[in-house]
């Protein structure tokens, strides 16, 4: 089969992604990869064919309404991102959709699994039913107990309910939108699309051990674990590294991943001043910017690091905090450390419940609300309390025996 996967977002949105393109590409299928531009190197990396939305998508989180959105500032402030993020993504949402339209009518593939973020595949099983697989690192995005639409609150069953029938709407509307955009001429109503909504082929990229499949949902509604890509890489510890790792029993890891905010050295600096004062041990990512290397900091102490294998270095670590992406918040889990989230926007509000539900971390604090006082005492909780690692440990060992690499595959190809 020709199968054409698609999704936009952070890296932890497309990882999961890359990993099913290699497992069908091993399978024997022709498998096609569209993502904005700055993904091209990591998808090619792993030997899969590349078409690109563009660079307009890759510049929007650039700006400063969208480190308002991610890592700070007042709720008004951020109605106000929201608003100027929303002009801004118009154009980019527009190329993406109609290069994904191109790539669909050129490849004419037999299937597409796609991502929320994309619109058009929803559009394109009116005449394809069964042969798109939506897929979601995301949890709530159907009708759970207790719980409200994504953000997993508990708002009374009344208003949960409500959230999921307003989502299911938004999500029939939004194509109907598109397409007149597109100016495509095919005749769809709402009452279709609704219907694909509720019937489409969706899989969670989730482990069941952190959250369960509720025995009421319908059939076509699956949990099939986190889809972790592993790729060869040329990538090698420095020595100091390796030294630093083996001086310390007890070492953090500190990481904000792909998330930006308004003051990395603010927020750099609090954690800094934590971490020397009650003298603890840390490896700290840099990553895309969320934190940064100061010119003077303890070295003794704390170290450095832009880029780095979670998969290695997170066997060797006894906790980690993060900023709660569903990749980050798995592999930390499955290597068996206590965990705790900051959380930064949307979703990582949810996984931050879910960990410390689940008794692995104590609860965390939102990114714009860390002070010297609350994050010293989540820091001291996190390490001092022994419980949080063994509960990570036995939940980390069920999730390295979760095998659906044969629903996977059954779910996409039948």
């Amino acid at each position: 089969m020709k199968i054409i996967l698609t999704s936009i977002g952070t890296r932890g949105d497309i990882e999961p992604f890359i990993a099913i393109g290699k497992f069908l590409k091993e399978k024997g299928h022709q498998v096609i990869c569209a993502f904005s531009e700055q993904f091209r190197e990591l998808t090619e990396s792993c030997n899969l064919e590349f078409a690109s939305f563009g660079k307009k998508l890759d510049e929007l989180s650039k700006i400063d309404a969208a480190r308002t959105l991610m890592g700070g500032g007042s709720g008004i402030k951020k109605f106000f991102a929201i608003i100027k993020l929303a002009r801004n993504q118009k154009g980019a949402s527009k190329e993406k959709e109609l290069k994904l339209y191109e790539l669909v009518k050129q490849e004419r593939p037999d299937r597409i699994v796609y991502h929320s973020s994309t619109v058009y595949p929803v559009i394109w099983e009116c005449k394809n039913r069964g042969k798109t697989i939506f897929v979601s690192p995301f949890p709530y995005c159907h009708y759970v107990q207790g719980h409200a639409f994504l953000f997993g609150k508990n708002y009374g069953e009344f208003l949960n309910k409500l959230t999921f029938k307003l989502y299911d709407f938004g999500a029939a509307m939004t194509p109907l939108i598109f397409k007149k955009m597109m100016q495509i001429n095919d005749k769809i109503t709402r009452k279709q699309l609704k219907n694909i909504i509720q019937s489409r082929k969706f899989i969670y990229t989730i482990s069941p051990s952190l959250f369960p499949r509720p025995g009421y949902w319908e059939n076509n509604v699956k949990i099939l674990g986190h889809q972790e890509l592993n790729r060869k890489t040329d990538w090698k510890p420095e020595k100091k590294l390796t030294e630093f790792i083996a001086k310390y029993e007890k070492i953090l890891f500190i990481t904000f991943g792909s998330m930006v905010n308004p003051e990395p050295e603010l927020k750099t600096k609090i954690i800094l001043e934590n971490l020397e004062r009650n003298k603890i041990p840390a490896i700290i990512n840099t990553a895309d910017g969320g934190l940064i290397k100061p010119d003077n900091f303890n070295s003794e102490l704390i170290y450095f690091v832009s880029q780095i294998p979670y998969s290695w270095v997170f066997p060797k670590m006894y906790a980690v905090i993060h900023h709660g992406g569903a990749g980050t918040t798995h592999l930390a889990i499955k290597y068996g450390c206590a965990t705790m989230i900051i959380p930064h926007l949307f979703d990582q509000f949810v996984w931050d419940k879910i960990i410390s539900d689940l008794g692995v971390g104590p609860k965390g604090i939102k990114i714009s609300k860390i002070n010297n006082n609350n994050l010293e005492l989540k820091i001291l909780e996190l390490l001092n309390n022994r419980n949080f690692k063994v509960k990570s440990s036995k939940i980390g060992n069920q999730m390295k025996k979760e095998v659906f690499e044969d629903e996977l595959y059954k779910t996409i190809i039948e």
